[in-house]
């Protein structure tokens, strides 16, 4: 029903302190994916589809952030799991991937494992799909840690959706009501957390357009109450405000 990507990525804050960022986006044919498929945190991203276990996703990052890596916290879930062979699990933690397509998962299904990130999908049109997610993202990504990426990591997934929608994407093309959902998440601690890392649209024909163009007001909204609010955030202190 879905296509999702997840990814790590190491990078270099200001003082120069190696951090990790991790995301996860997804789009399906059906509404509000956000709150069944992704789940992120500061040491790890997951993606739960096809016939959807919200417990998957849900337990597996509390593995995640329990110490388990990826590939340990998934595979246990999936054992206890009678309904396996109808999912599809995969994720991402600091050190490791993980990626899983049960055998009765809806055709075209598969998935992509690569350095730093994986993708699957299910119900799509063809491999095509999770290859052109892939590909756009690899182009996409920084080199290293020590690279400054041209945009941040929200939108470059959302251009990775893009990129897969637009070689034909969720082949159910008889549902109409779609959506699609992001997470970012990073081990840096910030003042103030970027709104554009936690988006979705719940319902709508053309969920991807609508997801960037939300990014787009989320970030310009993001960058105007941070040069408004700066002082009152310094100083933490309302009195400080410009009304």
């Amino acid at each position: 029903m879905t296509f999702s990507i997840c990814v790590r990525e190491p990078y270099r804050d200001e003082d120069d302190e190696r951090q990790f960022r991790f995301g996860v986006a997804v789009t399906t044919r059906l509404p509000c994916v956000g709150t069944l498929c992704p789940f992120a945190s500061e040491n790890g991203a997951v993606a739960t589809q096809s016939l959807v276990n919200v417990d998957l996703g849900r337990t597996g990052i509390a593995y995640i952030d329990d110490g388990l890596a990826v590939a340990d916290a998934l595979e246990a879930l999936l054992n206890a799991d009678d309904g396996a062979p109808n999912r599809q699990l995969h994720g991402v933690d600091r050190d490791g991937t993980f990626v899983f397509s049960g055998e009765e998962c809806k055709p075209w299904f598969g998935h992509i494992e690569r350095d730093g990130f994986t993708v699957a999908g299910n119900l799509l049109v063809g491999e095509e799909v999770v290859e052109a997610t892939a590909t756009a993202y690899e182009n996409d990504r920084p080199d290293g840690p020590d690279d400054e990426e041209d945009a941040p990591l929200a939108k470059r997934l959302i251009d990775a959706l893009a990129a897969g929608q637009a070689v034909g994407g969720d082949k159910r093309e008889d549902l109409h009501v779609q959506s699609a959902a992001l997470l970012v998440e990073t081990t840096e601690e910030r003042e103030r957390e970027p709104y554009y890392n936690d988006l979705r649209v719940d319902a709508s024909e053309t969920p991807i357009e609508d997801l960037r163009r939300t990014y787009e007001l989320a970030a310009d909204g993001y960058r105007a109450a941070t040069e408004r609010y700066a002082d009152a955030q310094e100083d933490d202190d309302l009195d400080a405000v410009e009304e």
